[in-house]
């Protein structure tokens, strides 16, 4: 068994409830991680044997890419295709964060976590 994480991918998407959101958009920052058997592509050598990174990456940027009222709504998309197209993945966590978000103070970020394992 093995992880894979992709860190701090940036993207700029137009989620949230407030109909400005839907029109200016605002930035984000998404983490992945994967678990999955890499024992065959460490002997192999091969991308074949493995998850390749550029599909969870292209996953994350479409997902990101279609607007949403709630993250929670866009991590569970992004899960729901990990699962769907890696059938080598057994395990998945996302985090979406919205960065400087309208909610009337000085916050960094919101950021929610989801997760997905293979059976359950």
């Amino acid at each position: 068994m093995g992880t894979i994480k992709l860190q701090n991918i940036r993207t700029f998407s137009y989620h949230g409830c407030l109909p400005q959101e839907g029109r200016i958009g605002s930035d984000y920052r998404v983490d992945l991680e994967v678990e999955a058997d890499l024992v065959t592509s460490a002997i192999s050598d091969e991308l074949a044997d493995t998850v390749d990174y550029v599909h969870l990456n292209a996953i994350v940027k479409e997902e990101m890419a279609i607007r949403a009222k709630l993250l929670e709504t866009v991590a569970q998309r992004i899960l729901q295709r990990i699962a769907k197209e890696l059938p080598l993945v057994s395990f998945a966590k996302v985090a979406v964060a919205k960065l400087n978000p309208p909610i009337g103070g000085d916050v960094e970020s919101v950021v929610i976590e989801m997760e997905w394992r293979k059976g359950l």
